[in-house]
C-alpha cells in the first residue's frame, strides 16, 4: 500500500502543476484553491458519512485543531503559494523549487535540536546550490525573481505543515484528517484571496480552466492530497520526501508538451542540483533508519 501511495502521489501531483497553470489563465489563483479544496473536502465527507456514518469524525478538539493547522500551513500557506507563484514562472520552475521541501525538513529538524547524518548536511548544503542558481535572474524567466521568492516561502509553509503533522494531536481516522484540512486549507484561501481583492467572474471563465479545475478537485485532492495525508502517517517522512524529485520531472515534461513551457539550460541545471541534493537526503536518512531499526536485534543476538 505503500508504494501504491507513492506511485499516485508521484504521477498525480507531478500533473497539478500543470493543472493549476491551466485553471489560473481565467481563475483568481487563491480562489481557484479555495473552490478546490472546499469541493473535495465536501465530497470527502459526504462519502464519510454515507458509508461510515458519524464514527469517522469522532475526535477531540484538539484533534480537530490539529488537522485545521496542518490544512492551513500545507494547502493556504503551501498549495496557495504555488498558485500565485505561476502566474509569474513556468510550472516546471515552481515543480523544481517545491523539491527543495525536504531540505527544509532537515532544517527544522535541526531547529528542533534533532542532529541529522553529516552526509545529509551535504545533501542540504547541495540542494540550495540549486535554489540559489534557480533564483538568480528569476531562473531565466521573465518576472521570476516574485515568483520564486512566493514559492520558496510556500514551501516552507508545506514543510512546517508536514514536519507537525506526526507530532501534534490529529483525527485517527486518516480520511477525515485529510476532509478538514482541504476544508480549513480552501477557506483559508478563500478568506485571503478576498481580503486582497480577488474576484471571480464566472462568465470570464473557460471551459479549458473548468476541466483543470474538476481534475485538481477530483485526482489531484481527492486522490493524490489524501494519499499523502495516508502516507504521512504510515511511512517514513524520508521516503514519503520522495516525490519531491519525482514531481519536477513530471512537471517539466508535461508542461513542455502541454502548453509549449520553454526550459533554460539555468534552469536544468539549478533543478538537477536541487535533485541531486534531495536524493543524498533520503538516501542518507533512509540508511540511518534502516541502521536504528537492526540494532536492537543485534543486541539481542549478541544476548
Amino acid at each position: 500500500m505503500i508504494w501504491g501511495a507513492l506511485a499516485i502521489v508521484y504521477v498525480v501531483w507531478g500533473s497539478t502543476y500543470l493543472g493549476i497553470r491551466i485553471a489560473i489563465e481565467t481563475m483568481p489563483p487563491l480562489f481557484h484553491g479555495a473552490m478546490r479544496f472546499v469541493s473535495a473536502a465536501l465530497l470527502l465527507a459526504a462519502f464519510l458519512l454515507v458509508t461510515k456514518r458519524l464514527a469517522p469524525f469522532r475526535m477531540t478538539l484538539k484533534q480537530l485543531g490539529g488537522a485545521a493547522l496542518v490544512g492551513l500551513l500545507l494547502l493556504t500557506g503551501g498549495n496557495g503559494m504555488v498558485a500565485v507563484a505561476e502566474q509569474h514562472i513556468s510550472s516546471g520552475l515552481a515543480a523544481l523549487l517545491v523539491a527543495s521541501v525536504p531540505l527544509w525538513l532537515v532544517v527544522l529538524r535541526l531547529v528542533f535540536r534533532d542532529r541529522p547524518a553529516m552526509l545529509t548536511l551535504v545533501g542540504v548544503l547541495v540542494g540550495f546550490g540549486g535554489v540559489a542558481a534557480l533564483s538568480l535572474n528569476g531562473g531565466g524567466e521573465s518576472a521570476g525573481t516574485t515568483g520564486i521568492v512566493i514559492i520558496l516561502l510556500g514551501s516552507v509553509s508545506w514543510s512546517i505543515g508536514s514536519f507537525l503533522s506526526s507530532r501534534i494531536p490529529m483525527p485517527p481516522n486518516v480520511w477525515t484528517a485529510s476532509a478538514i484540512e482541504m476544508l480549513a486549507g480552501g477557506a483559508g484561501l478563500a478568506i485571503v484571496g478576498a481580503s486582497i481583492g480577488e474576484r471571480l467572474d464566472f462568465a470570464a471563465v473557460s471551459g479549458r480552466s473548468w476541466a483543470a479545475l474538476a481534475y485538481l478537485v477530483l485526482v489531484g485532492s481527492l486522490v493524490g492530497f489524501t494519499a499523502y495525508t495516508w502516507l504521512l502517517g504510515n511511512a517514513p517522512i524520508s521516503l514519503v520526501s520522495t516525490y519531491a524529485y519525482v514531481n519536477p520531472i513530471v512537471a517539466v515534461i508535461l508542461g513542455v508538451l502541454v502548453v509549449n513551457e520553454h526550459v533554460t539550460v539555468q534552469i536544468v541545471l539549478g533543478g538537477l542540483v536541487i535533485l541531486v541534493g534531495v536524493a543524498l537526503v533520503v538516501s542518507t536518512e533512509r540508511r540511518a533508519r534502516a541502521r536504528a531499526a537492526l540494532e536492537p536485534e543485534k543486541v539481542a543476538s549478541s544476548a
